[in-house]
């Protein structure tokens, strides 16, 4: 089966048993990755700089790397580490690079941590004698990504690497510093224990978490919202080794004792801060390079750590994102008008309870998130944040619509809370940010199109049913979606397109997916300057990349598709409705060749972590094509 094959109109293809077959098989596979679970939780994809992170962290606080080479008790702590290690150095690319995932493409940030973790347990006296059996493989890899980084930065001193990373992340330290401390703390820029090793490493200001959570938007903590356990960590560490002069010496003596204790105040019941493997590493290393590895928060960290890898060897940047592939799942399933044929009575009724214990009931310790959002996991290091808040509201609003019975005052009071908390969260300038309203103005805590956009879709999937129980809510929801209607008209590119924040695309020269972006915007607004960049983006063969004439990917040709698909019914544009119209049923045959008529899904990186990090998530593709080709579906008048 090839795209050209059904490219001779709508009706031919939409209306073929291919095209039901492949859209039977992928909500088919959909429903089988849920399984017996009440939700799905899809899986992320293993990651380098996740697995170099962890291993020196691990070995940090077990003492492999230290002259005492002590242990505490983690009894399988050095195995873990000779694992990751393995892992590692049969992932490293041919050009002795690593990638984020073993997919992606060589990047600095990750090839700096791998060369550095790596090395450390290669020329450390301790380590050594645990590391025998695998010594010469991990010995090539070091010399290999040495050369890799010397060939781009001019060395592996320093000054070099400072500055290439200065380049890469602006005054955005959030993950600049973190990378330059992990290097450090491996020996690679000298003795870790003496003062001139830690010159060159930024000092992060840790004494500013000891303010009153509310001052944060008014001082420059020079990290992301979501960093505040790096920057008492991290700043920590550089102060230990490498003290100011007085008077500001003393002022962050005096800082230690109550960030400390505010780092173990916010630090999750299971460890991990964020669920994220990174950030929890950073964390535990910074407090084992201080002498503190036996501190509560390091041994913790340390323990997440050590439950989190994989029997590969492997670490994900991230535990899941349960949360966000439920909503999305739904979202797909319901993207045709048939969701209840797919999810009976009793699976909804679990998708919703489910939904709703995951909604948070009171402040978020680390952020001062107000309650009523939902966070991307289950788990307790999610944090509350604006698209899966608004994901959550519009796969409630989903579930309820397949109902005939009366809405539950349960689920209105949950949807209002959440609206109310979308409603505060928004900034000045109409757009939403991710986490906090006016923390900051570095990239993630900034507003952003995706996420305003999908604030649009699920508002206006409630607002109907919530007015005459809460007619000022009411009042204030309809302000904010002008405001945000105006900051998406604001922010629209010349060309059409809208730049995502959470998406990227590592063969787009600025790493950034104006597809999705654009997709998404679409999706919510029918904007025909959007519609008319998406359908001159696809290639001639029906398929898309992060923009015309980059590599195609499922992801990207299925969020085009889902969004034109809806144009295609609903634009006030007849010209801009047949023009869709075409560019569907050429992207849906592409997507029916490109998943095997729907029994195959290849995850593609273009999922943005955060400070940049590529992942792929196994349900993407999936999701986002049965999404595509329910709503074609919808469109083609087809039912299931």
């Amino acid at each position: 089966m090839t795209a050209h094959q059904f490219t001779t109109g709508s009706r031919s293809l939409l209306h073929s048993a291919a095209f039901a077959q492949t859209r039977r098989q992928g909500v088919e596979a959909l429903l089988a990755a849920r399984g017996s679970a009440r939700h799905w939780q899809g899986r992320l994809s293993s990651s380098a700089l996740a697995t170099a992170t962890a291993i020196t962290a691990l070995r940090l606080v077990d003492g492999a790397g230290t002259r005492e080479g002590r242990s505490n008790g983690l009894s399988e702590i050095v195995t873990q580490v000779q694992a990751g290690a393995r892992w590692l150095a049969a992932t490293q690319l041919a050009d002795g690079s690593w990638g984020d995932t073993p997919e992606s493409i060589g990047n600095l940030s990750t090839t700096v941590l791998c060369w550095g973790a790596l090395a450390a347990i290669v020329e450390d006296p301790a380590a050594s004698g645990r590391f025998e059996e695998t010594a010469g493989l991990l010995r090539g890899a070091v010399a290999r990504g040495a050369g890799w980084i010397s060939a781009r930065t001019g060395g592996t001193d320093p000054q070099p690497l400072s500055r290439a990373l200065a380049e890469i992340y602006g005054r955005d330290r959030t993950f600049s510093v973190p990378i330059l401390t992990h290097t450090a703390l491996c020996g690679r820029f000298g003795d870790p224990r003496q003062r001139a090793t830690w010159r060159t490493i930024p000092q992060l200001p840790f004494e500013l978490a000891a303010l009153p959570q509310a001052w944060f938007r008014l001082v420059d903590m020079q990290v992301v919202s979501y960093a505040l356990p790096a920057l008492i960590a991290i700043g920590q560490v550089r102060h230990a080794h490498a003290p100011a002069p007085q008077p500001l010496r003393m002022v962050r003596q005096a800082a230690i004792g109550p960030t400390l204790a505010a780092l173990e105040r916010i630090q999750p019941t299971n460890g991990g801060f964020l669920e994220a493997t990174p950030l929890t590493s950073f964390v535990t290393m910074s407090l084992a390079g201080m002498g503190l590895a036996d501190h509560p928060v390091a041994r913790r960290g340390a323990a997440f750590l050590a439950a989190s890898m994989r029997p590969d060897g492997s670490w994900p940047i991230d535990t899941n994102l349960a949360t966000w592939c439920s909503t999305l799942a739904v979202g797909a399933l319901g993207a045709g008008g048939n969701l209840s044929a797919y999810l009976g009575p009793a699976a909804r009724a679990d998708l919703r309870e489910w939904l709703l214990q995951q909604q948070w009931q009171r402040m978020h310790p680390s952020t001062g998130a107000q309650p009523g959002g939902w966070a991307w996991t289950d788990l307790p290091g999610g944090v509350p944040d604006a698209d899966d808040t608004s994901g959550a509201l519009q796969a409630l609003a989903n579930l309820e619509s397949a109902e005939t019975r009366k809405l539950p005052e349960q689920v209105r009071t949950a949807a209002g809370a959440g609206l109310e908390w979308l409603t505060n969260l928004a900034n000045r300038d109409g757009g939403l940010p991710t986490f906090c309203r006016g923390w900051g103005r570095l990239p993630f805590d900034t507003s952003c199109p995706d996420i305003t956009a999908h604030f649009l879709r699920a508002a206006r999937s409630w607002a109907q049913a919530l007015p005459e129980h809460a007619p000022r809510a009411a009042s204030r929801l309809r302000h904010a979606m002008v405001a945000a209607e105006r900051y998406l008209a604001h922010t629209q590119a010349q060309d059409g397109s809208w730049a995502p924040l959470w998406f990227g695309n590592q063969a787009h020269p600025q790493q950034a997916n104006p597809t999705y972006g654009t997709a998404k915007v679409v999706l919510a607004t029918l904007d025909p300057r959007g519609a008319t960049w998406l359908i001159e983006a696809f290639a001639r063969d029906g398929s898309l990349g992060a923009a015309s004439g980059l590599p195609p990917s499922i992801e990207e040709t299925a969020v085009a598709v889902e969004a034109l698909a809806r144009v295609a019914a609903e634009s006030p544009d007849a010209a801009l409705r047949a023009r869709a119209l075409l560019q569907v049923e050429a992207g849906v045959g592409w997507l029916m060749d490109r998943t095997a008529g729907g029994t195959q899904f290849d995850a593609t990186p273009i999922g943005l972590y955060f400070a940049k990090l590529w992942y792929d998530e196994k349900l993407y593709p999936l999701v986002f094509t049965v999404a595509a080709l329910e709503r074609a579906a919808r469109l083609a008048g087809a039912r299931t």
